[in-house]
């Protein structure tokens, strides 16, 4: 099997796996308990918590563990649009997002809020001027997308960051879900107020993630009960899931820029080889992720071409996991003017520190099987 669906998710790293099974063995005890176990299981997750922050950039009072980028997403959006209407109810968040960014706009919507988006470009990106246009001074959120999960499409957070502050009194969040391990993640990097994580993009486990803030956290209560989490996420912490996400987030870190270069190798391979290709429109832009080919194959259904893949033992997604088994067009696709004729016809390549050059050449090698057949098809 060849791995090319790494932006759905990844395959957990083994020394996180031992992590996880180590802390479930030996420190699964309540780490609420004021006896001597419940102490040591709430020392391994605030160890957890510093790793994370100090790997951020922040306090470890400011990292909330979650179930992951979906919930993330929708505590910051939902609490911050409450807590600041004093300051305003309008929102912006850009027409790419995340479905869990943008569901969550919609429901705002319906519940007072005034919720604008913000339009891109061609490659899916937020230019500086259409923020300019659409930020008010009562905007009281904006949220944006680091790297985009269907193009791969970097956007200039530090640029947009700079209007908004000089605009506004908005609180700014960024999902970096696709990001930790491709391209640097830390409140250095992303001068944000807010950023959204989920450990089974990096290697971690599936059902944990991370909410971070830049300082300290002004939100009402996600969930309520036993105060857990400073009292905003209440319910036993998984300190196993916690810890488990310190050493993935750790050791993405440490090997980012060997990944980012290798990544980067390969991407240039596979774009060169599209671009050579007349029936194959190459849709993530230059500035992009170097984990992430988009394409779109004219004449074929990119469910045709994710079997005829599989059928070869190579595993790629159409433009979004999220929506793959949905009848419904992207939005992203949408948003940045594809033509109907080219959207059904998108594929999205993902890759992963564990791809190689072989399983690239391979990729390649049955692409150009299939687009030969496609070829000839189509002169019949």
């Amino acid at each position: 099997m060849i791995y090319l669906d790494n932006s759905a998710t990844t395959k957990p790293d083994t020394e996180v796996l031992a992590a996880f099974l180590k802390v479930n063995e030996e420190f699964w005890f309540n780490p609420s308990s004021i006896h001597e176990g419940g102490e040591k299981a709430n020392k391994l997750l605030e160890s957890a918590r510093a790793q994370i922050a100090g790997l951020l950039k922040t306090d470890s009072k400011s990292v909330l563990f979650t179930s992951g980028g979906t919930e993330g997403a929708n505590f910051v959006l939902k609490q911050a649009a409450v807590d600041r209407e004093s300051i305003g109810k309008h929102i912006l968040i850009s027409a790419v997002e995340h479905p869990s960014v943008l569901e969550v706009g919609k429901y705002l919507s319906t519940r007072g809020f005034e919720v604008e988006w913000l339009e891109v470009n061609t490659d899916g990106m937020v230019l500086v001027e259409e923020l300019e246009r659409k930020i008010r001074k009562d905007t009281s959120v904006i949220s944006i997308q680091h790297i985009n999960n269907e193009l791969g499409t970097l956007q200039p957070i530090r640029e947009l960051v700079k209007v908004a502050r000089a605009r506004s009194r908005a609180v700014f969040h960024v999902d970096a879900v696709q990001s930790v391990g491709k391209i640097v993640v830390d409140f250095d990097s992303l001068p944000v107020d807010w950023i959204t994580l989920s450990a089974h993009k990096f290697h971690g486990i599936k059902g944990t993630g991370i909410v971070a803030c830049h300082s300290k956290i002004h939100l009402e209560p996600l969930i309520h009960g036993g105060g857990q989490e400073f009292g905003l996420r209440s319910g036993t912490t998984a300190v196993a899931q916690a810890v488990s996400t310190a050493k993935a987030f750790r050791l993405a870190v440490e090997s980012l820029e060997q990944t980012s270069t290798h990544l980067a190798r390969l991407k240039a391979s596979l774009v060169s080889f599209f671009y050579e290709h007349p029936f194959v429109t190459v849709l993530t832009p230059a500035s992009s992720a170097p984990h992430i080919v988009t394409i779109a194959v004219k004449g074929v259904t990119g469910e045709v071409l994710v079997n005829a893949l599989e059928k070869k033992g190579i595993y790629v997604s159409t433009s979004s996991a999220c929506s793959s088994k949905k009848t419904t067009r992207s939005h992203v696709l949408e948003a940045i003017g594809l033509s109907k004729e080219l959207i059904d016809g998108v594929i999205r390549i993902s890759m992963g520190k564990d791809t190689t050059e072989q399983d690239v050449q391979t990729l390649q090698d049955v692409m150009n099987e299939i687009l030969r057949q496609l070829e000839r098809n189509l002169k019949v």
